[in-house]
């Protein structure tokens, strides 16, 4: 390993004079002059420095005229110890008067450069805004909160388990195929992108004492095309109540209130039979959007339905004692027909401007 470099052994001045002999007078005094020159010279405190490790570095002509002396004879070495002493003193002296100089002057233009006119008008920063998505998700959060439910997490990369088998999806069911899931690698790890937040409703199961009331938001993945209505990466919240005698009667009342809450007063919901491995009864829901661009209409909002026996007994709650409803909507296409935006594109682009126009809340 070579040795660390000294900045000041490296340098030297190709226009100093050779260096003269520690008794030569004329000589020495021809390289102070030099040394005074450059300092003279130097405008600012960089340049000043390049002339101190030139002129008083240790390959400087000064420095190493002085080192001589201990080569020469006893007659000489008093002699040339005062002149060099005198000659070092002037030129340190000569440093220190254009250092203070040429601080003075740095510290002046700073002054001048950072001053702040306390009387001018000031430059107004643009306010940034948070995504209309995070902001709807913290409504929705919100309005559950205050219904006395809770928050649940849970992580975005799942076991195959909670995903799929915890929810009475059978093994050969398509969603668990490559087309529609990422599967992380290597595949017998069974572990994948979670496809929805359900996952986090199982968890919830395990981890707490029944009764339970949890709305469960989260970034979840799909392999779904980028377009219009489409993004392979997008945001649910789900919502799962157990509980004694929990009916349909009691879904549907926790989804009109949320609806009103979300869409007026004059908003309604409908039921329409579907099918869900994790519930059954299972129902699509629709929302009666009476603010909806172009006039009200129905519009296809979510799936809901009573959690299905083989989900309770699969996190170790006795369906025969318990029931209980879940319900799962799109953040996304919330935002998409709750505030006309078109195109999923403008929610993932990152164009301030579109966040912009919701502001801080909507």
């Amino acid at each position: 390993m070579s040795e660390p470099t000294n900045p000041e052994k490296d340098v030297t001045d190709a226009h100093s004079p050779d260096v003269p002999h520690p008794t030569d007078e004329a000589g020495i005094n021809l390289v102070v002059q030099a040394a005074l020159a450059a300092f003279a010279a130097a405008v600012n405190l960089d340049e000043l420095k390049a002339a101190r490790l030139a002129h008083t570095g240790e390959k400087a002509p000064l420095s190493l005229a002085n080192r001589e002396i201990g080569r020469l004879d006893k007659s000489e070495k008093a002699a040339a110890g005062k002149l060099m002493g005198a000659s070092r003193g002037r030129v340190n002296k000569a440093l220190a008067e254009r250092t203070v100089v040429l601080e003075a002057e740095d510290a002046a233009r700073i002054l001048v450069e950072e001053t702040v006119d306390v009387t001018a008008a000031p430059r107004r920063r643009r306010a940034g805004a948070r995504h209309p998505l995070s902001t709807l998700q913290d409504r929705v959060s919100d309005i559950f909160v205050g219904m006395g439910w809770e928050i649940a997490e849970g992580p975005e990369v799942e076991s195959e388990w909670f995903n799929f088998d915890a929810l009475n999806f059978a093994p050969d069911h398509p969603a668990r195929e490559m087309q529609d899931t990422f599967f992380i690698d290597p595949v017998d790890s069974h572990l994948l992108l979670r496809t929805h937040t359900s996952p986090v409703q199982v968890r919830s199961m395990l981890e707490r004492e029944v009764p339970i009331y949890v709305l469960c938001p989260g970034r979840v993945y799909r392999t779904d095309e980028l377009d219009a209505t489409h993004t392979p990466v997008f945001h649910q919240f789900e919502g799962l109540a157990i509980d004694k005698n929990l009916t349909m009667a009691d879904l549907r009342g926790t989804l009109e209130h949320f609806a009103r809450q979300m869409f007026g007063e004059d908003a309604s919901i409908r039921l329409r039979p579907n099918f869900f491995p994790f519930t059954e009864p299972s129902a699509e829901l629709d929302i009666w959007h009476p603010g909806a661009k172009g006039g009200a209409q129905w519009i296809e909002w979510g799936g809901c339905g009573m959690v299905n026996p083989n989900v309770l007994r699969a996190a170790g709650i006795d369906p025969e004692e318990y029931s209980g409803f879940a319900f799962g909507m799109g953040v996304e296409r919330t935002l998409m027909f709750r505030n006309e935006v078109p195109d999923m594109h403008d929610m993932i682009e990152g164009d301030i401007r579109f966040s912009e126009h919701f502001g801080m809340e909507i």
